[in-house]
């Protein structure tokens, strides 16, 4: 690590001595590699956590939460996406440096990252939305580098990075901008845009993930009716002054990012905190307070709660068959035909991440038909026929687990809420005072 010049010795270790301890352990858990994580108290470290292990497409099966005073320790039980332990050394080595060095202050020139031109947009949704956006940067010769886009109730929010087509750099054109911000507000329904050129990040990554829930809480989208709603309990313990927050649902990837990344940007701070899954469902249960260490203190905050992670967890629900347009070559154009294709047939976009970064870039769609119920095959077919069929490919989502099934399924499902006691329990497991891998 590179220290920034203006620190003296004395901070720098001050900073060694509070950055997290990684260990990995291969041994401990049959099923599962068990990632623990020791550091001083710093905010949103469980959730840069959580995030590096997000951004690997780990699945988190288990975790353990426990924070004493100004301490806290984390243990995450993880799998590669086909339900195997971590075995590559390179992925071990990645997830020791990445949370270790969690919250470290880092020049974005010195990481190679592009600088590219960033645009949000939010808005009303509607059938072919996206085949217009992207056609108004087509034709203002704007290149779409990476693009992820979230549909919820009506509402939709987009993270899409963009580059001159003539300069291959930023668009630094004032008119050009100004232009771009118009037309798509002209193409979006009650739209919101930001342009801003930076090489800070790009769309991919959950820190867009993270912008998108933002976006679409500052929206209000959990004020809408519609949607999913999963089961989400919140009471308040207050002999320990505690609020206690109770999730139950489908289990799904990323599903624990989603809900502590909203948390998080709700100024809670989480200190215990439980995470299982039975077969195919989800059990989380945190001990929450604010970030003034007072828990929810009315009955309008918890419902508020109750609202914003309900809808943090509907948002990536994936409505819809997933398309993967897969090509070597995409050429500059091709996005736009392709998502052209889809409106023209009647598809409706739900959600869709696009990249033109990798030797065979990945652009995924989830679609529907107009009403969003699931899409004709005889459609499918037709757009794969014009797309081509070495080009777009058809495919159920990627399941969580894969092969044998899954550790766990044979269980009984916990009726009610989890408690302290429980949690306790539990992460004696951690400390090694119980071995269990249950």
């Amino acid at each position: 690590m590179e220290w920034p010049k203006s620190l003296d010795e004395y901070e720098k270790l001050v900073i060694r001595m509070n950055n997290p301890r990684v260990v990995i352990d291969n041994a401990d858990c049959a099923t599962a590699t068990l990632v623990k994580v020791d550091s001083a108290r710093k905010d949103g470290i469980f959730l840069e956590a959580v995030q590096v292990l997000t951004d690997l497409d780990l699945s988190i099966r288990k975790a353990y939460i426990s924070s004493d005073g100004r301490w806290f320790m984390d243990v995450f039980h993880v799998t590669d996406r086909h339900g195997q332990k971590l075995t590559d050394e390179s992925v071990i080595s990645y997830i020791e440096r990445s949370i270790s060095s969690a919250g470290d202050e880092t020049d974005p020139e010195s990481c190679g990252l592009e600088a590219l031109t960033n645009l949000e947009l939010v808005g009303t949704d509607r059938p072919g939305l996206l085949s217009e956006v992207i056609a108004v940067l087509t034709d203002l010769r704007c290149s779409v580098v990476e693009a992820k886009l979230w549909t919820h109730k009506g509402r939709i929010a987009a993270l899409i990075s963009i580059k001159d087509e003539d300069s291959g750099t930023t668009v630094e054109d004032s008119d050009k901008i100004r232009r771009i911000e118009a037309r798509l507000r002209n193409v979006v329904r009650g739209a919101t845009t930001a342009l801003s050129s930076s090489s800070t990040e790009a769309a991919g990554g959950t820190r867009a993930d993270r912008r998108l829930h933002q976006m679409m809480f500052a929206d209000r989208d959990y004020e809408l009716r519609g949607g999913g709603q999963p089961s989400v309990s919140v009471q308040n313990w207050a002999e320990r002054g505690y609020s206690i927050v109770n999730v139950q649902c489908s289990d799904r990837p990323k599903l624990l990012f989603d809900v502590v990344c909203t948390l998080t940007d709700m100024k809670y701070v989480v200190f215990h905190g439980t995470i299982d899954t039975i077969g195919d469902r989800a059990y989380q249960e945190f001990y929450i307070r604010h970030s003034d260490g007072s828990p929810i203190s009315s009955e309008a905050e918890r419902q508020r709660v109750i609202q914003c992670l309900q809808a943090a967890i509907d948002r990536r629900a994936s409505e819809g068959l997933r398309l993967e347009l897969c090509v070597a070559d995409p050429g500059r154009r091709l996005l736009a035909e392709a998502t052209r294709t889809f409106r023209e047939n009647g598809l409706s976009v739900t959600r869709a991440e696009m990249s033109t970064k990798g030797e065979i870039p990945v652009n995924v769609f989830y679609v529907t038909d107009a009403g969003g119920h699931p899409a004709d095959r005889k459609t499918i077919e037709d757009v794969i026929k014009r797309i081509g069929a070495g080009s777009l490919k058809a495919c159920e989502d990627r399941p969580l687990w894969t092969g044998q099934k899954r550790p766990g399924s044979d269980r009984d499902e916990p009726s009610g809420l989890l408690y302290l006691g429980n949690l306790v329990k539990r992460n004696l497991y951690n400390l090694g005072l119980i071995r269990s891998c249950s």
